[in-house]
């Protein structure tokens, strides 16, 4: 996030001796991006970050592709992902490309035995259902359902849940998410037109500092391997920190629509984007308020991108035959729209309760086999009247 957060003790200037009340040093550490140019924070350790004692083991953990060129407009019915008691078992990656991996989740067990760190990708958790706090070595955000949860690449964490019923929603991210560029001015600072503002998000609040030292395993995802890394210090030790470089939550609720006299298309609905992808919310809204206009969203073709739509909650005026959890996916290269009925229903309407997630692709997306096992054969000849 393009803004300032600090949270515990840190010393008056950076790269300078930082001494403990009882003797020694605490260890600085430089947590950034894109070289020595992105957004970094400046992290202050009770021991060195970087004593490895060994590594277990190391597994593929790479989607298996069942179609690498999609042309079918498919529907996946995402609530067929069974809950699985582990976190990282829990995890089922539906479409990919090399940009990104969309991947549905249901974990039952709170994510306690070993820490996790994504040394490849920025991860977005949209949390469906459930609630909980994740746990970070920059601090820990409760979340609860609707909330995003944006977790930077290399950010080691664990993550807690009050119950055993829970759904994610999972956009892994080869490239650095952000709140869109259009939205910001040239210091970062968000726009008053923007749908939110810095605000709206919530940063880490409490720091969890341990200074203990032993067996810690952090299991590594790079290059679609895990690797078990056994760490001679608990990760969860900085005793303080500041910078632009962290995790960060943002509910889809305070998501403000951008609404007009006819339909407006879907990048008023941006929330987050990459040079490769974009994400939108849908959210409850009043509907266009011209006398004449057609609430439901017009017929158009996707030539420049995939487009993917995670249905959470509400009716989903522009489709028939949806359910809560499923994914649609409309490739590029053919046109598509509101569903048989669905422009009708939709005059005279006043507002929609619909709430959904959007993942728009510039390259397009390759369908796993987990995916294949949860399609709706016919979807796509569901605008057959």
């Amino acid at each position: 996030m393009p803004f300032y957060h600090r949270l515990g003790k840190i010393p008056h200037k950076r790269h300078t001796t930082f001494k403990k009340p009882d003797g020694g040093y605490y260890y600085e550490q430089l947590f950034g991006t894109i070289g020595f140019d992105g957004m970094s924070s400046l992290l202050y350790h009770n021991h060195r970050p970087t004593q490895v004692k060994e590594v277990l083991k190391s597994y593929d953990v790479s989607p298996k592709i069942a179609v690498d060129k999609n042309m079918l407009s498919l529907g996946i019915k995402g609530f067929d992902v069974k809950p699985k008691e582990d976190f990282l078992d829990s995890r089922t990656a539906v479409l990919v490309n090399n940009d990104c991996e969309i991947v549905l989740a249901a974990p039952k067990k709170s994510l306690r035995e070993y820490f996790y760190k994504n040394a490849d990708c920025d991860e977005l958790l949209f949390v469906h259902e459930g609630s909980g706090t994740l746990r970070t070595l920059l601090g820990n955000i409760p979340f609860s359902y609707g909330d995003y949860l944006l977790i930077p690449r290399g950010m080691i964490y664990q993550i807690d849940f009050d119950t055993e019923a829970n759904r994610l929603f999972i956009v892994e991210s080869h490239r650095p998410m952000y709140t869109p560029k259009r939205y910001r001015n040239w210091f970062g600072q968000h726009l008053e037109h923007s749908p939110f503002c810095e605000r709206d998000f919530r940063a880490p609040s409490e720091l969890e500092t341990h200074d203990k030292k032993g067996d810690f395993v952090v299991k590594v995802k790079k290059e679609g391997m895990i690797h078990e890394y056994v760490y001679a210090s608990h990760p969860f030790d900085v005793v303080g920190w500041d910078g632009y470089n962290f995790p960060y939550a943002f509910s889809i609720h305070d998501f403000e629509p951008i609404t007009g006299r006819v339909h407006q298309p879907p990048p008023v609905h941006q929330t987050f984007e990459t040079d490769a992808f974009v994400v939108c919310s849908f959210v409850p809204r009043l509907y266009d308020y011209h006398p004449e206009a057609v609430p439901a969203p017009y017929n158009h073709s996707n030539i420049d991108s995939d487009e993917v739509l995670y249905y959470v909650d509400g009716d989903f005026m522009s489709r028939n035959n949806i359910e809560r959890g499923m994914i649609t996916l409309h490739p590029a290269g053919i046109p598509h729209g509101p569903h048989p009925g669905a422009m009708e229903r939709s005059l005279g309407k006043k507002l929609t309760e619909e709430l959904a997630v959007m993942v728009d692709t510039f390259k397009p997306l390759k369908v796993t086999e987990a995916a294949m096992q949860m399609l709706n054969k016919d979807y796509h000849k569901s605008w057959l009247e």
